[in-house]
């Protein structure tokens, strides 16, 4: 059972840091997964004052409060243009709308679940967040970080140019993933992240080269790399067993899941 003892509505962020710094405090979000918690609160720290649950587009950027319900990113045209329907693939399968009306994109990326689609979406990404002391931090840096006791503001998305597939596998369609998969590919290469393996989320690059120049390649030379990359994936990518599947069939939907994500991307057009 959760209990609170004292709860403030923040009027500042500098307010809100001070109050937190005590360790029995806790900054709430959508309260969908703190509330199912056996925990003790003394102070409980509310952000829905501050202005923080807007999406901001400019010419380079996704400015995202972390106050933000998790629909409205699902439902943001401008994320889901730029993510060729990713946002929204990795969103739609959580709970129910009700759910995603109060769920925050905060609290999803601060909790650094192994299981969260939010997190392996926004990892193949070019994002950052936005720490009220600690400023902008590379997300897979912030996801290596220990939890301290600093308060996430934004999460920072760059329009880095991108083609990005989202997949998921779970055993029912409100149910948390077997393993989710993400894959974006750039100039730069191929990024792949895994969710749900179930540990936290893990990030795969392309260290064989196999997909370099994949884009000049016919149609069936691109089917044997993505096939091959598909076969490199479930050789580098750890995973191990619960109650929604054992490590033997995540690791086969790895691949499975790497492959498809694959042909994806690589029938995406250059438009956005």
């Amino acid at each position: 059972m959760l209990k609170i003892k004292n709860y403030v509505k923040a009027e500042s962020l500098e307010e809100a840091y001070e109050l937190n710094q005590k360790r029995t405090a806790c900054v709430l979000g959508g309260m969908v997964w703190l509330k199912m918690g056996n925990r003790n609160v003394t102070t409980a720290i509310d952000l829905s004052g501050l202005g923080l649950d807007t999406i901001t587009e400019t010419e380079k950027e996704f400015v995202i409060g972390c106050m933000t319900p998790l629909r409205d990113l699902e439902l943001h045209e401008g994320l889901h243009a730029y993510t060729h329907g990713a946002m929204k693939e990795s969103l739609r399968h959580i709970v129910g709308v009700q759910f995603r009306n109060c769920a925050t994109v905060g609290g999803s990326i601060w909790g650094r679940f192994g299981f969260s689609d939010v997190l392996t979406m926004f990892l193949a990404l070019d994002t950052e967040v936005e720490l009220f002391k600690g400023g902008r931090v590379c997300l897979w840096d912030f996801v290596k970080m220990p939890k301290d006791r600093d308060i996430l503001v934004h999460i920072i998305v760059k329009k880095t140019p991108i083609k990005t597939a989202y997949l998921s596998q779970r055993n029912t369609k409100t149910d948390f993933p077997v393993l989710a998969c993400c894959v974006s590919l750039s100039e730069d290469g191929v990024k792949a992240v895994y969710g749900a393996r179930p540990s936290k989320a893990f990030l795969l690059e392309d260290e064989e080269n196999i997909l370099k120049d994949a884009q000049t390649l016919s149609e069936e030379e691109k089917k044997e790399a993505y096939e091959k990359f598909a076969d490199y994936a479930a050789r580098k990518v750890p995973t191990s067993g619960n109650m929604r599947g054992s490590a033997k069939y995540r690791t086969l939907l790895v691949k499975v899941l790497t492959r498809r994500a694959l042909e994806a991307v690589g029938g995406m057009s250059d438009e956005n």
